[in-house]
């Protein structure tokens, strides 16, 4: 066998003995556990990484008698290492806030010379025009000052009376009434000419107030130019160091609301989720409607309704709740229908979706989708109040509402009196309508309903139902019989039949009433 036969042969594993194999099995058991408990990624904080291992690196060195003092001395060196690099990350840190700091400067020196060449501009333009004005007054003045010199003797206008009033005959002249009348149109045209003269001509002193008052103005406006640039620069600042709690309630709380705009709110919508952080975009809304109370007006109907928009998405209904209930919002007929179409897909908080929704659209004036809120809510009596009080809902407004929300306990409450007052609807018109468009079952229990209460129940109905006509009872009966109701069609034609006054009408005639007899 050759040597290099016998090399290659001759590479074997080292040994390890069975003590050093438990040893190094539990320092990677240890270097394990203790990565998982600190919540290490596979990036890792550097300061945990580098604590796990140095106490593994202590450990090996005390078992290690042999190599003691040479490991120790290479771990000295890296502890020496580590620390050179954490102090020049500090020092780094800091040298990086100090040249942002001083990189904002020239900025703002920019800024602060282009304003005070916008000023001096000003200041040059209200100059040039102060001095054309005093050029003015002063030519006025010596207008004035030469008129005065003149004798200008006014006296009274007179005419003599033998000679005729212009605009009148002679006869209209000597005519007491005729003379009274111009008089008095006399009289009108001084007023009128009084009114233009005080309208349409401005004293020189008034003049020179609204100047006054400009000037101040367009300072306010300067000053608040500067202020809003300010804010932006610190509003701007808290966003790009990730502060946006911090930043949405410096927006929320800005002087005259500079920062409570859609263009606020875009910002933090673009920054989006942050994982295992609260959603920017909500905690600005939430900043928003929590300080409402604070100012005087409300906030505005674009806000409110992106607002309820993003509390529905995050599903924060209980803030929602809140803030439609308690804060100052401006509500419209959008934001309404966002919480009705939310609680059509979220059954379980139905209910609380159209409360929320019929108090946004009473208070918008929508009053037709308030009611049909309070009507899926099984709110009837309320439903018929709520009619009552406001007075304004047509017959069409009323059968659109029984094709939304076909409830037999509704119908029956409209197509009766209520409080001392007659139906709202006719009931053979409501079971026309819900046969016409689809909806015969409700028709069908409607007309079950009647026929339990007999003859009498129906022939009160014919009677007290104004609102339905002779062909309307007559296409009724056809109905009932087509759908099982023998009796019931038996009974209303017979109870048309028995009304006294009751002649054949032709098809022509669609006018006249069922109880027309009854005024005759």
């Amino acid at each position: 066998m050759s040597v290099q036969e016998i090399n290659k042969h001759a590479v074997l594993p080292p040994i390890i003995r069975r003590s050093d194999k438990e040893f190094l099995e539990s320092m990677q058991r240890y270097i394990i556990t203790e990565t998982e408990r600190v919540g290490c990624n596979e990036e890792g904080p550097a300061d945990e990484y580098y604590i796990i291992y140095r106490n593994v690196f202590d450990k090996v060195i005390e078992y290690v008698s042999a190599y003691k003092s040479i490991l120790t001395s290479i771990k000295k060196e890296y502890d020496a290492f580590i620390e050179t690099i954490k102090k020049g990350r500090r020092t780094a840190f800091y040298l990086h806030g100090k040249l942002r700091v001083l990189a904002a400067e020239p900025t703002a020196l920019v800024y602060h010379r282009k304003r005070k060449i916008q000023l001096e501009t000003k200041m040059r333009i209200i100059e040039n025009n102060s001095l054309k004005i005093r050029l003015q007054i002063d030519q006025m003045k010596k207008l004035r000052a030469e008129y005065d010199t003149k004798e200008v003797k006014y006296c009274t206008f007179s005419k003599d009376p033998s000679k005729p009033i212009p605009g009148m005959t002679l006869q209209e002249s000597v005519n007491l009434n005729a003379l009274t009348k111009y008089m008095k149109h006399l009289e009108d045209k001084y007023a009128e000419i009084k009114q233009a003269i005080s309208i349409n001509y401005v004293p020189a002193q008034r003049k020179a107030d609204l100047d006054e008052e400009m000037i101040v103005v367009l300072k306010r406006l300067d000053v608040a130019e500067h202020r809003n640039k300010e804010l932006q620069f610190r509003f701007n600042e808290l966003i790009s160091h990730g502060e946006y709690e911090k930043a949405a309630y410096f927006a929320a709380n800005s002087p005259r609301r500079i920062l409570r705009n859609i263009d606020t709110m875009n910002k933090f919508k673009a920054v989006g989720k942050i994982r295992g952080e609260p959603l920017p975009l909500l905690l600005f809304f939430e900043a928003v409607f929590s300080t409402s109370h604070a100012f005087r007006h409300p906030v505005k109907a674009d806000l409110t309704l992106e607002g309820i928009k993003c509390g529905l998405s995050e599903k924060r209904l209980d803030l929602v709740i809140n803030w439609v209930t308690q804060e100052r919002l401006t509500f419209s007929e959008e934001a309404g229908d966002v919480i009705y179409d939310y609680g059509e897909q979220d059954t379980y908080n139905k209910a609380k979706c159209l409360a929320l929704a019929q108090i946004i659209y009473h208070e918008c004036g929508q009053r037709k989708k308030a009611l049909l809120c309070l009507c899926k809510q099984g709110q009837i009596h309320g439903a018929m109040e709520y009619i009552q009080q406001f007075k304004d809902f047509i017959s069409d407004d009323l059968m659109q509402l029984i094709t939304l929300c076909p409830q037999t306990e509704l119908i029956q409450c409209l197509t009766k009196e209520w409080n001392g007052k007659p139906p709202s609807l006719s009931f053979g018109l409501v079971v026309l309508h819900l046969f016409s468009v689809d909806m015969e079952k409700i028709g069908i229990k409607l007309l079950q309903e009647i026929s339990k209460g007999g003859r009498d129940a129906v022939e009160h109905l014919v009677i007290n139902d104004s609102l339905c006509s002779l062909e309307t009872w007559e296409e009724m009966a056809n109905i009932c019989l087509q759908n099982g109701f023998d009796r019931l069609s038996n009974d209303i034609m017979s109870i048309l039949r028995s009304q006294a006054g009751v002649t054949e009408i032709s098809e022509e005639d669609d006018t006249v009433n069922l109880m027309e007899h009854v005024f005759w």
